[in-house]
Formats: C-alpha cells, structure tokens, sequence
C-alpha cells in the first residue's frame, strides 16, 4: 500500500475515532503530498522524497514547539508534540550502522560480489532491501568500504 493510500485510510479512521490529533497530522502529510505532487515537475513521488518530505514537516513542528515553549503556551505545544508523534509514525525506522553493514555484508555474500566492478549488483539488491530505512548515500559509501577491503 502507498503513504498516500494509507494515509487516506489512516484519516478515515481518524475521523471516525473523532482522533483531533491524528486527524492534524494526517492532514499536514495529506497536504504535503499534494503540494509536492503538483510542483511542476510532474514525476512521481518515490519513497525517499516521501521521508524528506516527513522529516520537513516534523523539523517545521519541532521549530514551532520550541517557540511555544518558549512563549510558556503549553495547550498550543501540546499540539504540536501530538502532531509530530502522529507524522513520526509514518516514518520507517532507520537502520543503524551496524546493522546496515551486516546486511550488506550478507547481500555481498549472496550476489557473489568479489571486487568493485560488481558495485552495481550490490546497490540494486541493496537499495531495494533497505528502501526507506537508509540513504542512498550511507548504502553506497558502505558498500564501497566494504568492496575495496
């Protein structure tokens, strides 16, 4: 199922549930989709662009909160916490170094990689095993460490 699929049923359920701050939060990530879809570049939304998406709209809350904070209005940073935990759901939990280089290790190991010139290989059954929960860039630099050693 897409986010936005889920987010369609996530705020359904909300709404049933009378849930105000999931209701909020999905709203602020349905509202996201939309205007990211229509920025004029008209291709598809791919699950890394997702994720950034997520992480802007809980760094703008987190903004916000530090503000009402500040301004000791705490029913209005109350929203805001419940706000950014609803967004942080849909957030896929990233692998930790360890972790991740392990996995490659084991995908290494099952496409039969020997050196650098397999690079290739390993990123596209890397890059789909961890879609979303780590970055092009920390897959790459680990599998490169990992080829030339």
């Amino acid at each position: 199922m897409s986010l936005e699929q889920t987010i369609m049923q996530d705020l359904k359920t909300a709404m049933k549930a009378k849930d105000q701050a999931a209701l909020r939060g999905v709203r602020a990530i349905k509202t996201a989709i939309t205007m990211a879809k229509t920025d004029g570049t008209g291709k598809e939304i791919d699950s890394a662009t997702e994720i950034k998406m997520l992480q802007k709209l809980i760094k703008q809350r987190q903004e916000s909160l530090k503000i009402f904070e500040d301004q000791n209005r705490e029913d209005l940073a109350l929203k805001e916490r419940e706000e950014i935990e609803v967004i942080q759901r849909y957030l896929p939990e990233q692998m930790s170094d360890e972790e991740l280089e392990t996995r490659i290790k084991e995908i290494i190991q099952k496409v039969g990689a020997t050196s650098m010139k397999d690079m290739g290989k390993v990123m596209g059954a890397a890059s789909k095993a961890f879609a979303g929960k780590a970055d092009g860039k920390a897959i790459s630099t680990k599998v490169k460490a990992l080829l030339n050693s």
